[in-house]
C-alpha cells in the first residue's frame, strides 16, 4: 500500500498560517474568547484546544498575551499512520534539516486519541529516533535530546488514524507566568485561575475581590493582572520561538511593548487573605514579583472573620477537596463555610470550585451557576452561588 503524501502546512502570501492554542478542559470557550479579542481568524473550538489562523507576530501576540493557553502549536506535518512502524517511516520522510541543526537540542511530546498506540513516551521515542537517524545518515552525527532547555520542541498528536506534527512556540507552559516563586500544596493551575474569574464575568471597575482562603494568591494575582491589563507573559524569561532559526527580535518587540503599552494603573479593590500565617508570607512573595504590592495586601484573617464593608462583589474560593481531612471534617468545613457566606457576603456572588461533590452538598446553598472543569487530573464543579440580602423569593418580588 502506498502511502499518503505528506501534507505540508502553507504559510499564505499575506503570511498566516494555522496554529493550536492547547487549554484545559472547560476553558475552551474563553479561550476562543480570547483569541478573537486579540484579532484571530478563523477560530475553532475543540477539545482542550482552539485552532486559529494568524501570522508570524500574532504566534508571539497570543503567547505573550492569552491567559487560558497552555501551549502555541504549530503545525508544520499531518498524515495517516497505521502503526508504529508506519509512523517512524512517515516521520522520516521530512526533511528534518528545515528546522533543526545537527548541534540543536531536540525535545518531544506526545497526546493521543487513538486505539492504534496507547503510550505516549513510546510514540515520543518513535518520533525522535526517526528524527535523529536521518541526521545520522546523512551526516554521521545527530542531534541531542533535552528535555529541559531544548533549541526546539516537537508535539505529535495522534487523532484517530491521523498524526499531526507541530512545533511547540511556547517552551515552557505558558501557565508557568514566572511569578510565582512560592506555593503551597495542591496550588491551582495559573490558567485555570484566570479561566474562572474570565467565566465569573467579573467587573473589576465595580466589584470588589475577596480571596477568603488565598494561599500563594493565585486567584488574587490573576485577578489583577486581568484588572490592570497586564499580560501574563510579562513575567516570563523566554518563549520557545525565541530559539527558533526564523525569530524575529525586532517584531517580538514591538508586539511586547504595544501589549505592555496598555496596561492601566487603576486601584483594585482585591483583598486575600488566609488563616495561615505561612501562606500569607508566600502570597505577599508572589503579589511583589507580579508588580501588584502597591494594590494587593495579604492579611492573616480567618475566613469567618472577613465582613467585606462594599455591598456587592464576588468571592472566590479553593477549599480542601479532602486529600488531608476525614469525610466527617470535610463535611463539617463545607457547611461552615456555607454559613459563613450567608452571614458575612451578603450581595455577593461566590464563586467555588471542588471535587469533593458529597462535601459541596453540604454548603447549604443552592447553585445558580454550574460547570464542569479539571484541576490537574480532578473533576471538579465550579459552581457559583447568589448570596441574596433578605431571601431570594422577596429579592424576586421587588424586581417585579
Amino acid at each position: 500500500m502506498t502511502n499518503l503524501p505528506i501534507e505540508k502546512f502553507i504559510i499564505t502570501n499575506s503570511g498566516d498560517f494555522e496554529m493550536t492554542a492547547t487549554t484545559l478542559f472547560g476553558l475552551e470557550g474563553v479561550l476562543a474568547e480570547e483569541l478573537l479579542r486579540l484579532g484571530a481568524k478563523d477560530i475553532t473550538p475543540g477539545k482542550r484546544a482552539v485552532t486559529f489562523v494568524g501570522d508570524k507576530g500574532f504566534m508571539y501576540k497570543a503567547n505573550f498575551c492569552l491567559r487560558t493557553g497552555l501551549r502555541i502549536l504549530v503545525p508544520i506535518r499531518r498524515f495517516t499512520v497505521r502503526d508504529d512502524a508506519n509512523l517512524y517511516d512517515r516521520v522520516k520522510q521530512i526533511d528534518w534539516s528545515e528546522f533543526l541543526k545537527v548541534d540543536d537540542l531536540l525535545a518531544i511530546s506526545c497526546s493521543l486519541n487513538t486505539d492504534i498506540f496507547n503510550h505516549t513516551q513510546y510514540i515520543s521515542q518513535k518520533t525522535k529516533d526517526a528524527i535523529v537517524d536521518q541526521f545520522r545518515e546523512k551526516t554521521g552525527q545527530r542531534p541531542s535530546v533535552d528535555l529541559d532547555n531544548p533549541t526546539l520542541r516537537i508535539h505529535v498528536h495522534v487523532d484517530g488514524n491521523v498524526c499531526t506534527l507541530s512545533l511547540d512556540s511556547s517552551g515552557i507552559p505558558l501557565y508557568k507566568r514566572g511569578y510565582r516563586e512560592l506555593v503551597n500544596l495542591a496550588p491551582i493551575n495559573e490558567c485555570l485561575a484566570a479561566g474562572m474569574i474570565l467565566l465569573s464575568g467579573w467587573q473589576p471597575e465595580i466589584e470588589p475581590f475577596y480571596d477568603p482562603m488565598c494561599g500563594s494568591a493565585t486567584f488574587s494575582i490573576e485577578a489583577g493582572l486581568i484588572a490592570c491589563n497586564i499580560p501574563p507573559g510579562y513575567f516570563r524569561q523566554s518563549f520557545g520561538f525565541q530559539r527558533w532559526a526564523d525569530y524575529d527580535q525586532a517584531l517580538f518587540q514591538k508586539i511586547t511593548e504595544s501589549a505592555i503599552g496598555k496596561i492601566s494603573d487603576r486601584k483594585v479593590n482585591i483583598f486575600p487573605s488566609d488563616i495561615s500565617e505561612e501562606a500569607i508570607l508566600k502570597a505577599a512573595k508572589n503579589i511583589q514579583n507580579a508588580g501588584l504590592s502597591e494594590w494587593i495586601t495579604p492579611v492573616v484573617q480567618a475566613f469567618d472573620e472577613v465582613k467585606p464593608l462594599e455591598a456587592r462583589g464576588v468571592v472566590f474560593l479553593n477549599p480542601p477537596y479532602g486529600e488531608r481531612l476525614t469525610d466527617e471534617d470535610l463535611n463539617l468545613l463545607y457547611k461552615e463555610m456555607g454559613s459563613v457566606l450567608k452571614k458575612n457576603f451578603q450581595g455577593y456572588k461566590a464563586w467555588l470550585i471542588s471535587s469533593n461533590f458529597e462535601a459541596i452538598n453540604n454548603i447549604g446553598l443552592h447553585a445558580s451557576k454550574k460547570r464542569t472543569l479539571l484541576n490537574g487530573a480532578l473533576e471538579c464543579k465550579f459552581q457559583c452561588y447568589e448570596l441574596y440580602r433578605g431571601s431570594k423569593k422577596l429579592k424576586n418580588q421587588s424586581a417585579v
